[in-house]
This record gives structure tokens, sequence and C-alpha cells, in this order.
């Protein structure tokens, strides 16, 4: 069957082919016409090309069809990737179909499932592989769902449902990709438990005790202890990390090996002890490796976040696998076999081992706090469907011992954190106070509504890359904050001048509108009112919190990020139809990084919002404010208030439109530079596909790709990357309205005179021209940003910390301590 094939196709080869065979399309295409469409043939050829693999629609013909007829006649011994063929192309799971009938209707029935031998599969309808975090948001959204996954014939509304969870936990990943992964674990299950490894043991699983509990019906709550766990089957004693590239984990996020030298700087930030403390901290950790992204990239050093995740993840595995990995006696001293010391089997041990020498303490289950008086009670919490998504993050939260009040406020307790150095608790009180508290309710439940909006609140500015106190959200009226020195500051930011502005400048119209935004600042003092101050005021009163003088740099940085944090909610509260009037709030000074940070709270007391910019129908707590008599009618009006707030303030955390980059370069030889292009685009939540096409070679190539993604309506930005005659750009620019971005990957001995073919344009065309791979990412995320309040606010954000750096910078050189 292979006369066509020319020489024998290698084992990487195969697994290339069966990856793409998986493709829906390309199955749906192959059911149709049993292996004899040369347009799908071609599409393959074509799709092993960007893989880096040379095969032309004839050969991956033939070897098509001589993978499907071997099954029938090969064993696991005679033929490589065999599977029994009943797993292969076993037809869906209730389906009911009698033999007879199966066999009829086989070819339409079928699901690919390719084994590439021992622990290696590919996934159906998965395309980018998923990450360990998502499987985890996946295992707690089937424990919910487990006992109707187990009695449903037809489980597609299950697993939409499934979906819409995992999108509320920031996971991506539609039904069918939910499914398909739902079916792999509980297969990767079964095989890890009845498939012998040579040596007679089941081979290795992650997520093995997780899937088991789920399986068996028994309570996983106990079994997930967080991102650094190693979960291996009962007979796997640890020989495989969790990031074997034999497994497919991780893989994805090496790229290129890391060389001495870099590991080194990314060892040294880990030691940092602000790093290495939030590192030990935190849950979910993509904000702290962009940090040392960026902080490698000062040191020359281009890795992205999930490279030095992924790195950190390994060093770990290796540090703890020779820490567990018993002395022999024969060795003088009872060394480790093969060595004398760790050390010499892997580089940087002791630097690993100075960061990692102290224990870990183990987390106790999932709780809520219950206060009385200053004792703390653990109580089971129970989320609805809407609260999901933060139930689902506090489901691994552990019991906090609870120290004495350090403060108290109209509205909130701050207490301490005996177990946790450098960190608080926020507890928010079923109390609404206006006119510092001359009027004073309590409204029973504001305390949960409370702390919800500012959680989501904060997590929204994190995720966009503001430095905030915020931590993690630990109960329904509570969270874990950093310890902050607050600056007696209330920065008031003003888009439509209303209410005590007004009082202070008689003439300006309710309604003026503000542009640039009205930054006032406002000295916290009850007794006086809360004066209003001057920035010259607050540098006369010389602060200093923490070890940290409040001077120019320090209040210049206030006033910037005042205004930047601002423009994302107001850009968020847009897609609600809902005009953010004005806001208030306030900053401490980090007791351990000694730097200025947003602090306090962010919820419905801070601001006022207009429903379609209407002051009739303002939701914010002016309305209580204006109350000329409280009345239980009255406060059940306000309440319904601030629940519309906190229901809508969680959809500021779901993008509105989504859009993507497709780059498209006219050689493999362009990937490294493509690579780059990706990475950048990662870092704005952007997702990037890459394709190979020339449109000088093949245009008719060039244009069908560019119809496939200009015919699902999904906004895409395209990105040319062709070297020396530049045809990809003008080609696409000339018959496609959507952007186009030429990126050129100039050399040295010609780019002088090739980057004239992507700046030169014939009349008509109007594709831009950007030479740095990393600019042509950020210029990509610009466009998407303007329909895209997540991507616009990572784009704010990103412009501010650059300010803030040069603002930090020149301070440093002026010779202050910072």
């Amino acid at each position: 069957m292979e006369a066509e094939a020319g020489r024998p196709w290698t084992e990487e080869e195969v697994r290339s082919l069966l990856a793409v065979w998986t493709d829906q399309n390309v199955e749906q295409g192959l059911r149709g016409g049993w292996g004899q469409d040369r347009a799908v043939f071609t599409s393959v050829s074509s799709r092993l090309q960007v893989l880096g693999v040379a095969r032309s629609w004839r050969q991956c013909c033939a070897k098509y069809r001589s993978l499907r007829q071997q099954p029938s006649t090969a064993n696991s011994q005679t033929m490589a990737f065999y599977q029994d063929p009943a797993t292969i192309l076993a037809p869906e799971e209730g389906a009911g179909l009698s033999r007879e009938a199966g066999r009829a209707n086989q070819e339409e029935r079928c699901r690919i499932k390719p084994t590439f031998g021992p622990g290696t599969r590919v996934e159906l309808e998965v395309g980018k592989h998923w990450a360990d975090e998502e499987v985890r948001a996946l295992l707690h959204t089937w424990a919910e769902r487990r006992e109707e996954l187990r009695g449903a014939a037809r489980n597609k509304s299950i697993f939409q449902e499934m979906s819409r969870r995992l999108q509320r936990l920031g996971v991506d990943r539609s039904w069918k990709q939910c499914r398909t992964k739902y079916k792999n674990l509980k297969y990767d299950y079964k095989s890890a438990k009845s498939t012998p490894g040579p040596d007679g043991p089941p081979k290795s699983m992650k997520f093995y005790c997780e899937v088991e509990a789920l399986v068996l019906g028994i309570d996983p709550q106990g079994l997930w202890r967080g991102p650094e766990r190693d979960q291996p089957t009962p007979n796997n004693k640890g020989e495989r990390g969790p990031l074997d590239m034999r497994s497919g984990a991780g893989g994805a996020d090496v790229g290129r090996n890391w060389q001495e030298e870099e590991v080194r700087a990314l060892v040294s930030i880990w030691a940092e002890e602000p790093v290495k403390r939030q590192l030990e901290n935190a849950t979910r950790n993509r904000d702290i490796f962009l940090h040392i992204s960026q902080r490698l990239r000062q040191l020359g050093v281009e890795r992205d976040w999930k490279q030095c995740r992924t790195k950190y993840k390994n060093l770990k595995y290796v540090y703890r696998s020779l820490q567990r990995a018993p002395p022999d006696p024969a060795l003088p001293g009872h060394a480790h076999p093969g060595h004398a010391h760790p050390g010499h089997a892997m580089s940087f041990y002791r630097e690993v081992d100075a960061i990692l020498r102290k224990a870990s303490i183990e987390q106790a289950p999932a709780t809520q706090l219950h206060r009385t008086g200053h004792r703390s009670t653990p109580v089971a919490y129970t989320a609805s469907d809407k609260e999901h998504r933060l139930s689902a993050e506090m489901a691994s939260a552990p019991e906090l011992k609870i120290g004495k009040k350090l403060n108290e406020g109209k509205t909130k307790e701050i207490y301490e954190l005996p177990d946790q150095q450098f960190h608080v608790l926020v507890q928010s009180k079923d109390q609404i106070t206006a006119g510092n508290a001359v009027r004073k309710d309590q409204m029973e439940g504001k305390a949960a509504i409370a702390n919800k909006t500012t959680s989501c609140v904060f997590r929204l500015l994190q995720d966009s890359g503001i430095k905030t106190a915020f931590v993690k959200q630990q109960s329904d009226t509570a969270f874990v904050a950093a310890q902050c020195e607050m600056i007696p500051i209330e920065w008031v930011c003003r888009r439509v001048a209303t209410g005590s502005f007004l009082k202070r400048n008689p003439g300006v119209n309710e309604g003026y509108r503000f542009s640039p935004l009205k930054i006032e600042l406002f000295f916290k003092d009850d007794a006086n009112n809360d004066p209003q101050w001057s920035e010259e005021q607050l540098l006369e009163a010389k602060f200093c919190f923490s070890g940290l003088d409040i001077g120019r740099c320090e209040v210049d940085i206030m006033n910037r990020s005042t205004v930047a944090i601002f423009e994302i909610l107001e850009r968020a509260w847009a897609t609600q139809n809902c005009t953010l009037v004005d806001m208030k709030i306030e900053f401490g000074v980090n007791v351990e990084t000694k730097e200025v940070i947003l602090a306090d709270v962010i919820d419905n007391d801070s601001w006022r919002l207009w429903p379609a910019g209407d002051r009739s129908q303002q939701k914010d707590k002016q309305v209580y404010r204006d109350l000329k008599e409280v009345t239980p009618e009255a406060m059940q009006m306000v309440k319904r208030n601030f629940e519309w707030v906190s229901e809508r303030v969680e959809l500021l955390l779901e993008p509105q439109s989504r859009g993507r980059v497709v780059v498209l370069m006219g050689s493999v030889s362009d990937l490294p530079h493509c690579e780059r292009i990706r990475s950048a685009c990662t870092t704005y939540g952007l997702p990037c596909t890459l394709r190979v096409t020339s449109a000088h070679k093949g245009p008719d190539e060039t244009l069908r790709i560019k119809a496939q993604y200009e015919g699902d309506g999904v906004p895409t930005v395209f990105v040319a990357v062709a070297g020396r005659s530049n045809g990809l750009g003008p080609v696409m620019s000339g018959n496609t309205a959507y952007p186009v971005i030429n990126c050129p990957p100039l050399t040295p001995n010609w780019g002088a005179q090739d980057v004239w073919s992507s700046l030169r344009m014939p009349s008509g065309l109007g594709c831009s021209t950007v030479l740095s791979p990393d600019a042509a990412g950020q210029f990509a995320a610009q466009v998407l940003g303007l329909s895209d309040h997540l991507v616009w606010a990572k784009l704010r954000a990103s412009m501010l910390n650059t300010w803030v750096s040069l603002k930090q910078a020149d301070k440093k050189l002026q010779g202050c301590s910072l």
C-alpha cells in the first residue's frame, strides 16, 4: 500500500500524520471520501509542512490507506502505533447500534483515538495542549457533575455547562474539548490501572488519584494539593516528573534548551524574598511568572512566562527527586547512588537547596471562617451556580489561624495572620454608612456583596498587570491581602462633574465631562470631614510608611496609577452600558516589598455608576445617601442595587469579543521570528496561530487560508512574515479588509534592501510595517483591544508599569533609596 510513499515514514512523521488525522475537519473529509479526495490530502500535506514534515498529498494518501487496513491484521508486536480497532475506530458513546447496524455505519460513527506508544496520545478536538491548571479546573467541574455524567446517555448539555464554568475560571475550552479531555482522562486511568509496563507495574498517569476518586465515587476534596504536587499511581514511585516529555505534560512550554546563564538568572530572581514568598503562597501564579519573564528580559534572557514556570517546576522536581532518593550503603558516607553528592547530578543544586530548604506546611481541607470574637471556627461553604468561579478558587483555601485585630473601619475589620507573615485578613461588615458615619445602618448580606465586588475588581486589575494588595478571596465575606501601611489620602478621579464637586465649584453644571480626568486628593480625617489637599500639602507632610518616604516620585506614581485604574474600570463598565462617573481609591506601602500599591477595597461604596449614563438609574451608594428616611423598603431597594452591581461586576472578567492574531510565514525558517510575535500576543491574552504559505509560490493557497479566517466572523489581525521580496503582506492587504501588519525577518546582509518590499506599497494597500516582532504583537493587541476591554486593560497597565519603572530608575539614579 505504500508504493507511492517514497522513503519510509519515520516514527515522528507518522505521529504528525495521526495528529492531523484527528482534526475534526480532516476527519470528516476522510470519512466522506474514504481517502480518495485529493483536496483533503493536499490540506493534510500542507498541515504536515507546518509541522516540519515534507510529504506530498500522494504520500499522505498512501500512508493513510495503509494505516486504515493494517489494524485488521496487525497486533501490538507487528505494527507501531497499534491499538485495538474497537478503541481506535470506536463508535461514539450512547449510539446504541446493533452489530450489523454498527458495521454498516462505521464510517459515519467512528472516532479516531490513535496512540503514540506508552503514555503519549493525540487528543481529539483539543487544539492546544491542556495545561495542568486547566485540567485541575476540569476535575473540579467534573466532581460537581459526577452523578449527571454517570447516568447520562447524551451529555452535550452537561459539557456545555462545564465549559461555561471553566470560562468563569479563566479556562477557554469548548464543550467538545471538555468532553474529549474527560474521555481521555477516563481512558488514561483505565490504561494506567490495567495495562502493565515492561516490568509489571502500571504505567504512570498525572491526576491518577483525582480521576480514581471521581470514577469510584469517593469525595476527592482532599486530593487536590496545588499545582506543584506530583500525582503518581500507586506503583509509580516518582520515576517520572510532572513535566516529563514522554507524557506530553509541559513540553509545549519548554522550547529551546536553557543555557547555564539563563538558569542562573532565573534562580537569582527566584531567590529574592518577595518573589519566593509569592510563589509559596499563590494558587494562581501566572502574574508572578509574567513579572519574572519581564525581569529576565531586562537581563537579556528572552523567555516567556510559560517557559519560566516550566523551568521552575523542573528545577523543583529534580531537586525533590534527589532528596527522596535513598542513600546507597555501599558508597562512602551513604551517598546517593552514582554520585557522592546530589549537587554532582544537578546544576544549581546548592542554590535551589538554599531556596527550598524550609519544608512546606501541608494545608488543611477547604473551610470558611466563622468569626466569634477573636476565634475562628471552620464551617462548610456552599456556593450557588453563579458563584462557582469564587467557590472553585476557595475550594483549596486552608483554615486560617486569625490573630489580633489590627484595625477596624466603618465597613471592615483587619486581622493579623500569624501563620502568614506580611499578610492580613480583611473581613467585611454588614454595615452601610454615609456622611462619615453620621448615618449608619445594618444591611444584611452587604459583607458578602462588598467582598465579592472587591474581589472581582481586584482580579480584573491584577490580571491586567496593576499591582494590588489583594492575594485571594478566603470566604464569602473576607479576603487575604498583603499587609500594608496605608497612606491616609483618598485619591478621587472624576469623569463627570456631580456631587460635592459642584458644591465646591459653583458655576459648573452637573454633567460637565472632564477630559483629561480630574484628580482630587482628600486627607482622611473624620474629625474635619476629610479636607481636600493639594499635592504640595501631601509633599510637605513628609509622610514615611514602612521606611519609605512619600516624595515626588511616590506621589506621581499614585497620580498616574489612579488615572490608569479609572480608565481600565471605565472601559470595563462600558461593556455593560454603564458609565463610571467617579471613584475613590487608596494606596498603601507594602511592608514586605516597600513599594506603593493599590490597597484597601473597591466596592459599591467607592464609585458612582449610572446605567446608560442616566443619573436617575444610579446603582451606587448615592441612593442610600439621598434617602430622606431610612425604611425597611428603602433598605431593600438599596440592597437590590448593590446586588445588581455585584452580579454585573463578575461579567467584567469575561471578554465581550474574542479576537485572534494569525501569523503567516513564507518559510519554516522564519519560525523563531514568528514565535516571538506569538509570545508577545500571549502577554496580552491574545490567541495566535502560525501558518506557512508563500504568496509567490502558492498564491491560491494563501488566499484560501485568508478566506478560512474571514469566514468565521472572529476579529482577526494578519501578520505577514516574509524575507527577501515580501509579497505576502501586499497580497493579503489587497484581498482582505482585515488589518495586515508586515513584520519582515531582516538579515544583516540584505536587510537594508529587503525592507523596501514591505515599505513601498502599490496604491490602494494599507498594510503597516513593524520591524520588531514584539512590537508587531503589541500593535496587533492595540487593534484588537479596541473591541476587547481585557486586552485594552493589559495594554494600559503595561504603559503604566513602563512609566513607573522609568520613574523609579530615575529616582535610583539620583541617589535616593528605593
